[in-house]
């Protein structure tokens, strides 16, 4: 791997300034005799998550195969550079706390600025807060918010919204779920249109869309913010996957009121399912319907750059009658982790990863039709997560035989409705090579 800290035009400045043309005259003291005069005998350079995944390989072959996985469903096996894990041991970071006098804490509400900052722009939204628990209490939090804007009761959730956001949601509501919708999927895999024109009335609060659905399906925001705002309801956005967003359109230019969404992509691994960061903005006309906190930017009484906790209506505070939420602080460590890797890919690297996912996905479905034992049954757009459906029988004993081979293909959707028992949900991020796609269907043509 190459660690070439330098731009070409940092390079050539520094060899003017010496007095050099070219980094060859720096050797030109050495004898020609002393010099190898040939590139060293090495492997082409890598980068971090190949070398990583190369050095896994080459360490797996004291044991057992590398175990692969294709497990989705919400939290997504993204490469993570060990230089956020090594940033955030800094001491600052993983002991700092914002206490009740939080502008003492002038490091942590800067990143906590930045972090609201980068959430802003991938949902194009005009304001975020500092971070939720995850991506269903964002998506429940969501919900009360569009109640206290709109005054309204009832909410409608589009078909394809994560069955266990949507517990969460029911569990945040209990005290009258009864107001809750859930729309049926239509053949494609989005939701039912016309079940959804039905169901918005003048007491909606709330249309909620999942961007891409649970089945990784890409669903019409356009249209939904239409059917929404035409009742006088709010958009309400969730997005358990944001590398999705490196190629589809932000919410915000498609009519969102509320996104919200996971951010653990960019910032943990699967971790056995935690911990997660919840990613909420809004519009700026909501922003003091907002839960949690808000870090803002303004300048000391000397004119110099500063930062502020802005809103906090929270429970523990003294205005705690009119608190928006709960929650009782925010997901620091792993926000900031999400900053740092955000950052460490900038707008390019990020919408790189993100057309990797797309293409594999897309080989991936490929190769799996021309084994003739599977199809796929939903016929929408995804970004890097889709059904798949045996033709020969349910998904389960297939799903248990591959993972005695160290292969875990995908989630077994009977596990949420009875009915999927033949199909599967399957993830691909740019952690899996061509190679591991093959070896999976290979697996599963002959399992």
């Amino acid at each position: 791997m190459r660690y070439l800290p330098h731009t070409e035009e940092e390079i050539q400045s520094m060899l003017e300034r010496i007095g050099v043309s070219s980094i060859d005259d720096l050797f030109s003291p050495i004898p020609e005799a002393g010099r190898l005069g040939r590139t060293l005998d090495l492997p082409e350079a890598m980068d971090e998550a190949s070398l990583m995944a190369h050095l896994d390989e080459l360490a797996g072959q004291n044991g057992a195969a590398r175990t692969l996985s294709f497990l989705g469903a919400g939290m997504y096996d993204h490469h993570i550079p060990p230089a956020v894990d090594q940033l955030l041991l800094r001491s600052e970071f993983y002991t700092a706390y914002t206490p009740y006098q939080p502008e003492l804490s002038q490091g942590t509400l800067q990143a906590t600025f930045e972090f609201q900052t980068l959430v802003s722009q991938l949902y194009g939204m005009e304001v975020a807060n500092s971070s939720m628990y995850d991506g269903a209490s964002a998506m429940a939090e969501a919900a009360l918010m569009a109640r206290r804007v709109t005054k309204r009761e009832g909410i409608v959730l589009g078909g394809g919204i994560h069955p266990d956001y949507a517990e969460t949601l029911r569990t945040y509501l209990r005290a009258d779920s009864e107001s809750i919708q859930a729309m049926p999927l239509d053949a494609r895999g989005v939701t039912d249109v016309a079940s959804l024109r039905a169901a918005v009335t003048s007491e909606t609060a709330a249309v909620m869309i999942a961007y891409p659905n649970f089945f990784g399906a890409i669903e019409d925001l356009r249209l939904a913010a239409e059917i929404a705002h035409a009742a006088g309801a709010l958009l309400v956005t969730v997005t358990p996957e944001i590398y999705a967003l490196s190629v589809l359109a932000p919410p915000g230019e498609l009519g969102a009121d509320i996104a919200v969404g996971e951010g653990q992509s960019l910032a943990t691994g699967v971790s056995f399912g935690g911990p997660g960061v919840g990613l909420f903005t809004a519009r700026q006309d909501f922003v003091r319907q907002l839960p949690g906190r808000l870090v803002g930017e303004t300048v000391d009484s000397k004119g110099q750059r500063g930062f502020v906790l802005t809103l906090s209506t929270r429970e523990q505070h003294i205005r705690r009658a009119r608190a928006t939420s709960n929650i009782c602080t925010n997901h620091a460590l792993v926000a900031l982790a999400f900053t740092m890797r955000t950052a460490m890919l900038g707008r390019q690297g990020f919408e790189a990863v993100g057309r990797v996912c797309l293409s594999r996905t897309e080989y991936l479905k490929a190769r799996l039709l021309e084994t003739g034992r599977f199809s796929l049954p939903y016929a929408a757009p995804t970004f890097n997560e889709f059904v798949v459906r045996r033709s020969d029988g349910k998904a389960a004993p297939l799903l248990a035989a591959l993972a005695a081979h160290g292969i875990h293909a995908g989630v077994d959707l009977a596990r949420f409705d009875p009915e999927h028992d033949r199909d599967l949900l399957i993830a691909v991020t740019e952690r899996h090579a061509k190679a591991d796609l093959d070896r999976l269907v290979d697996a599963m043509a002959k399992a």
